[in-house]
């Protein structure tokens, strides 16, 4: 493939022009010098809780992640899939932003398709192709933290979906294209 030197000026001042713009509040929290991140969870359904140091030193660790996965399982098919390091980063960032040590209330991890088809049909509020499916999603709310103020700084994250369901008092966050609801 050639490229022409007009098309070449215009890539140079695009890659010039993103290197001023500010970087997603998402990397910031994820810029500081931790060399441990950890994440507390409490899952509503099951009663099981768990803290977890999760990333240790710029690597997944992969028990913690199997214990994940465990607590953010489908609890209904009693299903598990890996969760996406990437929506523990998401919450790490969360915590990292609200100051909570308070653990994640898990309103829903994981689903599997049969299960979320299932609640498709009691609810409008359940998408047909839900990254719950894919381990790309948690409904989460933090005791003490006004679900309202967590949607928002959820949302200052800029980093996947933000639902905020206020009857039902959780927000939902995933690992997809930036959206709101």
């Amino acid at each position: 493939m050639t490229c022409s030197r007009r098309d070449f000026l215009k890539l140079g001042i695009a890659t010039l022009t993103a290197s001023f713009l500010p970087l997603p509040a998402f990397a910031d929290a994820l810029t500081q010098p931790d060399t441990h991140r950890r994440l507390a969870f409490y899952n509503i359904h099951t009663g099981e809780s768990a803290e977890i140091c999760y990333y240790d030193r710029g690597d997944y660790c992969s028990d913690a992640l199997d214990h994940v996965n465990h607590i953010l399982r489908d609890y209904r098919a009693n299903k598990v899939i890996p969760i996406d390091p990437n929506l523990l980063d998401l919450l790490y960032a969360l915590k990292q932003k609200t100051g909570t040590e308070s653990p994640f209330h898990v309103i829903s991890g994981y689903r599997t398709p049969a299960t979320n088809a299932m609640l498709r049909r009691r609810s409008k509020g359940v998408a047909r192709r839900s990254y719950h499916t894919k381990g790309k999603a948690i409904d989460i709310r933090l005791p003490g933290y006004n679900t309202h103020r967590l949607r928002n700084v959820a949302l200052s994250l800029r980093a996947g979906g933000v639902g905020y369901y206020r009857a039902s008092n959780f927000v939902h966050v995933d690992t997809g294209p930036v959206r709101t609801w």
